[in-house]
């Protein structure tokens, strides 16, 4: 598919053609003007698509009713969305959730004691406009807990981390990992780190795919542009980073082994019972 983003006659995407497997994790990178941001303004229909389709479980986005299609999918945003009412009102603007639900999601991101001790009135404590009276990390793990309580097969992380303290960073990542294993996530980050232990890194150039594959796989490749953005990170995090691929790419191997063998034990059984 192609896609315009502002009605005009310019392309932000050109001919951008992939699959992504349902609870796939996949990191979205890129230098400036490389067709990020756009890419995820297609999965809500924001801007023009030119020509394609993007179909999610064999249902063309184009036939679903828009209201429907962006509620869900879950994004959180680099500069968070909250506007001006109560902590509750902000995590479940639409009263789906009991007050136990949405206790359970803060403490999952390690905002109970915030919102409990450290605000006046608990989730009925006002929040002002934007957030002003919450730091940066905290307004992102807000829209991190509102994520966990919709839990929608998709989630989109655009740039969230680009703002915040290794820490926060390190606590959303890992948040992630544990409460959307089962979902597809999509990652763009200016961040390596955030994105290294990715199933597969899409890098993205001019509005085009250059590249699509594991994070162990494009740094095997001493010309790829992967590669190139490792390499300017530095000696020492290029590295460290390729520490982490490696590891990743072994957990992914022995993972795979397991499941081999599992159904094997599986097929044997059901062999000898019948």
């Amino acid at each position: 598919m192609s896609h315009s983003s502002d009605n005009q006659s310019s392309l932000a995407l050109r001919h951008v053609s992939m699959t992504i497997q349902t609870g796939e994790k996949v990191g979205i990178v890129g230098r400036t003007g490389a067709g990020k941001s756009s890419l995820i303004q297609t999965l809500f229909r924001m801007g023009t698509l030119v020509g394609g389709q993007i179909v999610i479980d064999n249902i063309d986005i184009a036939s679903i009713g828009l209201d429907d299609l962006r509620r869900r999918i879950s994004i959180i945003p680099q500069d968070p969305i909250l506007f001006t009412g109560t902590m509750r009102s902000n995590l479940d603007p639409f009263n789906d959730y009991s007050d136990a639900e949405i206790w359970c999601a803060l403490e999952q991101v390690q905002l109970k004691t915030l919102v409990a001790d450290g605000m006046p009135n608990g989730l009925h404590s006002m929040v002002s406009e934007g957030g002003s009276n919450l730091s940066v990390g905290q307004k992102q793990l807000v829209c991190l807990a509102r994520a966990i309580l919709k839990m929608s097969k998709i989630l989109v992380i655009d740039e969230a981390t680009a703002n915040v303290d290794n820490a926060t960073d390190e606590l959303i990542q890992r948040a992630i990992r544990e409460k959307f294993k089962h979902c597809t996530v999509l990652t763009v980050a200016h961040r390596l780190r955030t994105v290294i232990d990715s199933d597969r890194i899409l890098v993205l150039g001019n509005g085009a795919v250059l590249e699509f594959d594991t994070p162990s796989d494009l740094l095997s490749n001493s010309t790829s542009h992967f590669t190139s953005l490792v390499e300017q990170a530095g000696d020492a995090e290029a590295a460290y980073l390729r520490t982490l691929a490696n590891k990743k790419s072994t957990k992914d191997k022995h993972d795979f082994e397991e499941e081999e063998e599992t159904i094997q034990d599986t097929k044997e059984t059901d062999r000898l019972l019948t």
